[in-house]
C-alpha cells in the first residue's frame, strides 16, 4: 500500500507539472509550475486522512514527504542544468520588441492582442507603441521597458486608452464604436499607412493624438 501511494504520487507529481506547462503561462498566475504542483498535491494529500480516519496517516505522510524530496532534488538539478530548468520552469517570452507585437510567439504562447493590452493597462501604459520591450515571465508576470519619450504619455493628465480596432484581419466593432470611428474612417486611416486590405492588418490599435498604430501580418 506504501508502495503504490509512492508511486501514485510520483506519477501525478510529473503528471500535473507537464499539463501546466502545456497550459501554457498565462494559466500559472504568480506561482512557477513547479512551485504550483507542490503546492496543489500537498494540499490535496494533506486533506485526505482529514477527511477519512480510517484511512492510516502514514498514507499521507509518504506523499508528502516525497513531494519534498522531489522538490528539493528537482530545484537542485535545475540550477546545475540550465536546460533542465528551462524545460521545466519555462524561459522568458519576448512579446513585444521595439514598439511591435511578436506575433509569432504570442500564438504559440496563445496569449492574444486582448491579454497583452490589458496586461499593459494594468501597468500604466495604453499604447504599445510606447513599449520599447514587453517580456512574458516564467511566472506568468509581464515585465515592461517604456521608450525613452514615453513618459509624458504615460503621466499625462489626458491619457486615453488604446482601442484594438483590428485583431488579426477582423474588425473589433464595438472597439470601433467606443472611438467614435467608422469603417470608412478606419479605411481612411488604413491607406495613410499604404494598407488597402483590412485582412493584412495582424493588429491596429488607436492612439492618444487619433492616429493609428498599425502592424501588418508577417508574411
Amino acid at each position: 500500500m506504501i508502495l503504490l501511494s509512492f508511486l501514485r504520487t510520483l506519477f501525478f507529481y510529473f503528471f500535473l507539472l507537464a499539463v501546466l506547462r502545456i497550459m501554457g503561462k498565462r494559466e500559472l498566475g504568480s506561482l512557477g509550475p513547479l512551485d504550483l504542483v507542490v503546492t496543489i498535491i500537498m494540499a490535496e494529500v494533506a486533506t485526505l486522512p482529514i477527511e477519512n480516519p480510517e484511512r492510516p496517516m502514514i498514507l499521507a505522510i509518504v506523499p508528502i514527504l516525497t513531494i519534498l524530496t522531489l522538490e528539493i532534488l528537482l530545484s537542485y538539478l535545475c540550477l546545475k542544468i540550465p536546460r533542465l530548468r528551462g524545460l521545466v520552469m519555462g524561459r522568458p517570452s519576448v512579446v513585444i520588441r521595439h514598439g511591435k507585437l511578436e506575433r509569432k510567439e504570442m500564438r504559440r504562447l496563445r496569449f492574444s492582442v486582448y491579454d497583452l493590452l490589458e496586461q499593459l493597462r494594468v501597468r500604466g501604459y495604453y499604447n504599445p507603441a510606447d513599449v520599447e520591450m514587453a517580456i512574458l515571465e516564467c511566472d506568468g508576470e509581464l515585465s515592461v521597458l517604456p521608450k525613452a519619450d514615453a513618459g509624458y504619455r504615460r503621466y499625462g493628465a489626458r491619457v486615453r486608452p488604446a482601442y484594438a480596432v483590428i485583431v488579426d484581419g477582423i474588425v473589433n466593432k464595438s472597439a470601433l464604436q467606443a472611438t467614435g470611428m467608422t469603417e470608412e474612417d478606419l479605411s481612411t486611416e488604413l491607406a495613410k499607412h499604404g494598407i488597402d486590405e483590412i485582412g493584412k492588418v495582424f493588429v491596429a490599435t488607436t492612439q492618444p493624438d487619433g492616429s493609428l498604430f498599425v502592424q501588418v501580418k508577417q508574411t
